[in-house]
């Protein structure tokens, strides 16, 4: 195992293995020590502020942190991705750890977890990430990117407006949802239109991977 943040019990950092280990090792790669001590982060300071619920620390690898990194193989070499109401950077940071390639903006309103992510991001060396304090909508025309990607935030019909701005009239959302992700679609068509968006599609990503594969919803803008 890779070092322990400072502060954080060893034992208190949930640890891989069988065949979540099997699958952080084919997510991440050479970079897998890097996600283990973002999980650390996650633990221990990312609990005492708030950000993780601590129920929610057992879990961390299965329900959080491969459920978001898996999905980097939606995006193509060199993406530029926006990830609105980044929180405790899900999915972004787990997509810069897992895709040193890609470029992450992480787009969170609240300072405490602005200051959080600049730290994490500090000590991790991360220098494919970027952190930009406000709203979806209220930044947009101010990044430009080629994906938005968001986990947990709203429902997908209140979650367009905050995202299909951002890409500027092209480009790809892409949001991780539970099992009511096509229903979602359904009710979510009239911002989809009002927001030029077209041909949704719901995907599962890391079957024979995960024990749970993620569910994504595609919206495309433009010609993407």
């Amino acid at each position: 195992m890779g070092e322990t943040p400072a502060g954080v019990e060893a034992a208190e950092v949930p640890e891989l293995a069988g065949a979540e280990l099997d699958a952080a090792e084919q997510i991440f790669g050479d970079r897998l020590e890097l996600a283990r001590r973002y999980v650390g982060h996650l633990a221990s300071s990312g609990m005492e502020r708030g950000l993780i619920g601590p129920r929610e620390v057992p879990r961390l690898w299965s329900r959080h942190v491969l459920n978001c990194a898996v999905i980097e193989s939606e995006f193509p070499q060199g993406a530029a991705i926006a990830d609105v109401g980044s929180g405790a950077g899900l999915p972004g940071l787990c997509l810069a750890i897992a895709r040193p390639d890609l470029r992450l903006t992480l787009i969170e309103p609240l300072e405490r977890r602005v200051v959080w992510l600049q730290e994490v991001i500090a000590d991790l060396g991360l220098d494919n990430v970027t952190v930009v304090r406000g709203r979806g909508e209220q930044v947009a025309g101010t990044v430009d990117v080629d994906f938005v990607a968001a986990r947990a935030v709203s429902a997908l019909a209140t979650l367009i407006p905050m995202t299909l701005p951002l890409l500027d009239g092209e480009g790809t959302l892409v949001a991780i949802k539970g099992r009511s992700a096509a229903e979602e679609v359904v009710k979510a068509a009239k911002a989809i239109r009002k927001y030029k968006g077209h041909s949704p599609e719901v995907r599962v990503v890391g079957e024979g991977l995960l024990a749970e594969p993620t569910t994504v919803v595609r919206i495309a803008v433009g010609g993407a």
